[in-house]
């Protein structure tokens, strides 16, 4: 039994879905499968139920669970204090992002950092994605967790992750019903969005735009909750990221998918300034954002971090 096989383990217990949770490892979903499958070999008990639709833990996968996830969290403590006893790092780190990005939890993450380098002054701010792409800019933030792809010239970006658009709506809406929707469906509609420094917006008035479908914005939030609460007493539909939709606030809401090849993903970066201090490479090392994954993508572990969804 491999740290890097109860690592797997957990985040497919996570994420409920191979796909996503080798992406949140940073592996190819096949070298995650084979470690998986080596591990129930190992245990001579399979630890996952497969279907053609989702994966579920069996009982000996819930029994192994915690203990994997006491194992993963010790070993990133571990890593921690080995890094604390033999590095020093002083001066300050100034992190924004976004709320709720879902592929990346910052409170934890800012957390570790805290334990590995407790000398370093960490300054937080929570923004929408166009705003802290112009602090980085202006060299008043060194890293920031954002949801765009637009104007961002010579920052250095690292994709996370990136997830589909849906839509969501309340039970008993007229599109609630439908397997899937058209982009010309959601014409004569009202729609909860975010402000215009969300990522999110932007994405949506350009998909919205290049559809032909002028929408009516009924309701302007700054916050994921109020808009799923909006949601549910009938003031409107919305276009959010799936793991939005995913979220408990969200059930009982009905999310419907997009017609493929016409829907934008919805894409999560870090990006640091030409500036930026050295504290804020050690954080994305943290994340695990080397850039050496397999198949090309960007090498991301758990490393204790908990949930990304």
């Amino acid at each position: 039994m491999e740290l890097r096989q109860l690592e797997y383990v957990v985040a497919l217990a996570d994420e409920g879905q191979f796909t996503r949770a080798a992406a949140v490892c940073g592996v190819s979903q096949s070298g995650l499968s084979a470690a998986i499958r080596s591990l129930e070999e190992e245990l001579a008990s399979p630890l996952f139920a497969r279907t053609t639709r989702s994966v579920s833990l069996t009982d000996a996968g819930r029994a192994l669970l915690p203990h994997a996830r006491t194992t993963v969290a010790q070993a990133s403590a571990g890593r921690d204090a080995v890094v604390r006893a033999t590095h020093s790092l002083s001066g300050r780190l100034r992190v924004g992002a976004e709320q709720c990005l879902g592929l990346v939890d910052v409170p934890p993450l800012l957390e570790r950092f805290h334990r590995r380098y407790p000398l370093v002054d960490i300054h937080f701010t929570q923004a929408g994605s166009h705003d802290l792409v112009d602090q980085v800019h202006a060299d008043a933030l060194d890293v920031a967790f954002v949801a765009t792809t637009e104007h961002l010239g010579v920052v250095n970006s690292l994709e996370i992750g990136r997830r589909p658009i849906v839509l969501l709506v309340p039970e008993g809406h007229p599109l609630a019903g439908e397997s899937t929707v058209r982009w010309s469906d959601l014409r004569d509609h009202e729609f909860i969005d975010f402000r215009e420094s969300w990522g999110v917006r932007s994405l949506n008035d350009t998909a919205c735009a290049a559809q032909g479908v002028e929408r009516r914005i009924r309701c302007t939030v700054d916050d994921i909750h109020t808009l799923l609460d909006l949601i549910h007493r009938g003031l409107g539909i919305a276009l959010v990221p799936q793991h939005v939709a995913e979220k408990p606030q969200a059930s009982g809401l009905v999310a419907l998918p997009l017609p493929a090849g016409l829907t934008p993903s919805w894409v999560v970066s870090a990006i640091t300034g030409t500036r930026a201090e050295s504290s804020a490479a050690r954080l994305l090392e943290i994340l695990g954002l080397d850039g050496t994954a397999e198949d090309g993508a960007t090498s991301r572990t758990r490393d204790g971090l908990g949930s990304f969804a």
